[in-house]
């Protein structure tokens, strides 16, 4: 009898631990399932990132230290021979650059401040904020390329004629034509295009913004500036830093707008570095060894400034 009930102690004391080990072989199944879930979704993206984007970066990195043509089968090793030219030789490479500096420093200023004063403007609009939203983002909605083409007709025929039929002699401007205008005829139509894009990210962060902490600050005696400046964008630096980083990426690759609007003209006065790049890879002596050496000089540039612009927003996001 005593043996019985040993038996019965034992079954009872074993049943517990057997529906827990089953219980964490459950969950660890279908947790098995859902990340092998999460790959298969991933894998179609991760495919054309590594095809299209990785494969091609490793192998500008290879070639920029050759001296390939893109045309013939041979080429020979040369070194850091194409990096030392590029840094050292080539006073247009060296002009693009700062010309892209000055372009993503504008960029960077004028786009965050204005999409984020229409965020807050439209944030405003209770019974029209449909409509305005609507109409500072259709330009997003456009190719780069046609939008450029259009702006092309405008500074060019439009604006003239509007200026002598509306007695309206600042519009009357070589827009294209004259190296100091024609900055301001790209900057004008990248904004146009680019502004309604970081406006939907800047308005989607404040409505996150808790509307009691707007309260106190009202009942506290703060004005409209100081609620921006204390409240709204320490609790929006999230979006700031994703605006800053589109910003500053999109700009030192700027390439479609330059092209189709100027061509880098008059003379190189409007090249960009990725333009510049381009023509030595195609349309000069198909240098394309040396254009990748290039290319890759511009990939490291935009790699780091955008780690440090990152690292130092994420720092805002944390002391916010």
């Amino acid at each position: 009898m005593m043996s019985d009930l040993g038996k019965q102690n034992r079954e009872i004391s074993i049943k517990p631990i057997s529906i827990k080990i089953g219980t964490k072989n459950k969950h660890r199944t279908v947790k098995q399932k859902n990340t092998l879930s999460l790959l298969l979704f991933v894998l179609p993206a991760f495919i054309f990132y590594f095809v299209f984007l990785l494969i091609p970066t490793i192998g500008a990195g290879f070639y920029s230290f050759t001296d390939w043509n893109a045309l013939s089968q041979t080429f020979h090793f040369v070194g850091f021979s194409n990096y030392m030219e590029a840094f050292k030789e080539d006073v247009d490479f060296r002009h693009s650059f700062f010309f892209t500096l000055k372009y993503t420093a504008f960029m960077f200023v004028f786009q965050n401040v204005i999409a984020l004063l229409l965020a807050l403007f439209i944030e405003t609009r209770i019974r029209t904020k449909g409509f305005f939203r609507t109409i500072f983002f259709l330009p997003n909605m456009l190719s780069l390329i046609i939008s450029a083409l259009m702006f092309s007709f405008i500074f060019t025929n439009v604006l003239p004629e509007l200026s002598k039929k509306a007695m309206l002699a600042f519009l009357d401007q070589p827009w294209i034509g004259d190296a100091d205008v024609s900055f301001y005829s790209i900057l004008i139509v990248s904004l146009w295009h680019g502004i309604g894009y970081m406006m939907v990210i800047y308005m989607a962060a404040l409505q996150g913004v808790p509307k009691h902490l707007k309260e106190a600050a009202l009942i506290d005696g703060a004005n409209p500036f100081q609620r921006l400046i204390h409240v709204t964008l320490p609790m929006i630096m999230h979006a700031v830093t994703i605006c800053a980083f589109l910003t500053l990426n999109g700009a030192f690759k700027v390439f479609d707008v330059v092209y189709a609007l100027t061509s880098g003209g008059p003379g190189r006065s409007t090249q960009v570095m990725a333009l510049n790049i381009y023509e030595e890879a195609f349309s000069n002596n198909f240098r394309y060894g040396y254009a990748n050496a290039k290319a890759m000089i511009l990939f490291l540039i935009v790699l780091v400034i955008t780690l440090i612009q990152t690292r130092l927003l994420k720092k805002k996001e944390v002391e916010a």
